[in-house]
């Protein structure tokens, strides 16, 4: 079972990267997930993963996250949710099978906890 400190952990250890620690969220942003509220961004990262990631052998894989846009597409490139890459190389989720609810569950904790930790940060 993941705890709250494994993600802290994991958070601190993605902190590390130049690429991964590169990612902020600005006013427009923070403007965003104060008015939509945190639950409502894991409701949107939930349908990002489930829709770009979840698949075996997702669609683009490596280029279906964008840059911008949206905190959570941010947020997934500051975790390395971002594609099933840097969800092996990060998170030691295995390439080539489908997302199990447990998976999917884990990213939107990871995603939501440096959301709440870089929001107006």
């Amino acid at each position: 079972m993941i705890t709250e400190q494994d993600i802290s952990q994991k958070l601190k250890d993605l902190s590390n990267s130049r690429f991964r620690s590169s990612f902020k969220l600005d006013k427009q942003d923070c403007d965003y997930i104060e008015r939509m509220g945190l639950g409502r961004l894991k409701s949107h990262a939930k349908d990002f993963i489930t829709q770009r990631l979840s698949q075996a052998y997702p669609k683009n894989d490596g280029k279906q996250t964008p840059f911008k846009g949206h905190p959570v597409f941010k947020a997934q490139h500051a975790t390395a949710t971002c594609c099933r890459s840097c969800l092996f190389r990060w998170h030691k989720i295995q390439k080539g099978k489908k997302l199990g609810k447990s998976e999917i569950d884990y990213m939107i904790n990871v995603i939501a906890s440096w959301i709440q930790k870089n929001v107006r940060g």
